[in-house]
């Protein structure tokens, strides 16, 4: 490789380290990992394990050929999630337990007194051909294995062709670029799970007080986020909501428990003063330089608005009322309808769906009304994985 091309690959390296160095969701940034090293490289195809204990688990793959063949959807189909033990007999156990590089002119020519060998059984259940293999361990800045990354069949002019060696040195250093940024990312999901396990237990400090409230809060919350996605927010407002609907009651920390868990229906008086959870919520969380606390700020003081204006505190009316506050109406109210209360018992989840459909263009948005209903299968979902105690 002459100077001139070489300083263009580190140039493009260092580009891709950046990239990479951005992007904190897990799952989209192996399926990144994999895609840039195939582009770097010119593979047809790629996959990446990474380490758990002494096995690897097969976590991505990509593949052009098959993706022309049977389209993205067909091309998803044919990988599912396995494991293999971190041992020398396989190309990507070999690499890991050795932190070297293999590079593979042709797998199906690999020496008898090789270490390791190939399995053709995805080749012969799909028609596809593997040559030529690039596998290389991801290792930490500790030197530790946190997967390992496979490039197959290296294509020029149309051809298959071997692995550039010159490209051995530059795929290995962005395989530890990658290293560090899984771990990153890693990282960041358990700062993220931490926090809002956090804001749950929070959330269940200010409002029932008892042991169905967990449940609820977590409910709500993912209801309020599938609902916003399928509304068409971008992945880090639905993040965001996520994190900030669980504090739609937390000014229920300023309602008196004799109201708050009284068991029958409540006078003027006792809803007068639960109305006020809203304001005490929204005070609560006033005047914060984080974008979290604001939005759940609004979340507090608009989720009981109703569309026509019959709502509380101010009864502001329509698209007056912030989509996020239309949202998180739709996702408590579905919930209230289908659990059980101190002074109520619990809906069938078609029964509250009928409901939220029946007061849409009153209570609810139309559009939120109608979106909830196309996502019941998610939110059917979300209810059974987060059951009452």
């Amino acid at each position: 490789m002459d100077a001139e091309r070489f300083r263009e690959e580190l140039l493009k390296l260092h580009s891709i380290g950046i990239a990479l160095s951005g992007m904190h969701d897990l799952n989209k940034l192996l399926e990144m990992i994999v895609r840039e090293a195939r582009h770097f490289t010119g593979a047809d195809a790629g996959s990446l394990y990474l380490r758990e204990g002494d096995a690897l688990r097969f976590a991505v793959s990509q593949n052009d050929t098959l993706k022309e063949r049977l389209g993205p959807d067909g091309e998803r189909a044919l990988f599912s999630s396995f494991t293999l033990q971190i041992s020398e007999a396989s190309i990507a156990g070999y690499a890991a337990s050795n932190k070297k590089n293999l590079n593979i002119p042709n797998v199906y020519a690999i020496s008898d007194a090789a270490l390791y060998g190939f399995n053709p059984d995805f080749d012969q259940r799909n028609d596809y051909r593997t040559r030529s293999v690039l596998t290389v361990p991801m290792l930490d800045h500790r030197e530790e294995v946190l997967g390992v990354l496979q490039l197959i069949n290296a294509t020029k002019d149309g051809q298959v062709v071997a692995f550039e060696s010159e490209r051995e040195d530059l795929v290995r250093s962005l395989a530890s670029q990658a290293a560090v940024a899984v771990n990153n990312a890693r990282l960041t999901t358990e700062i993220k799970r931490v926090h809002l396990d956090t804001i749950y237990r929070l959330s269940v400090a200010a409002e029932y007080k008892d042991k169905d409230t967990a449940a609820h809060i977590r409910r709500m919350s993912h209801y309020s986020a599938a609902l916003a996605r399928k509304l068409g927010w971008d992945d880090d407002r639905v993040e965001l909501l996520l994190y900030a609907a669980p504090m739609h009651d937390v000014g229920k920390i300023g309602i008196p428990d004799s109201v708050l868990l009284k068991p029958g229906k409540l006078n003027a008086e006792e809803w007068k003063i639960m109305q006020e959870h809203t304001t005490i919520g929204a005070r609560i969380m006033a005047d914060s330089e984080s974008p979290l606390l604001r939005f759940s700020e609004t979340v507090a003081i608009t989720h009981h608005e109703k569309w026509n204006g019959s709502g509380y505190p101010n009864g502001t009316k329509g698209e007056d009322i912030p989509q996020v506050g239309r949202i998180v109406a739709v996702a408590d109210a579905f919930d209230a309808l289908s659990s059980k209360r101190v002074y109520k018992g619990a809906l069938a989840l078609e029964e509250s769906f009928k409901i939220i459909q029946s007061d849409a263009g009153t209570h609810f948005d139309p559009e939120c009304a109608a979106a909830f209903s196309e996502i019941r299968e998610e939110v059917r979902e979300i209810h059974k994985k987060y059951k009452d105690v």
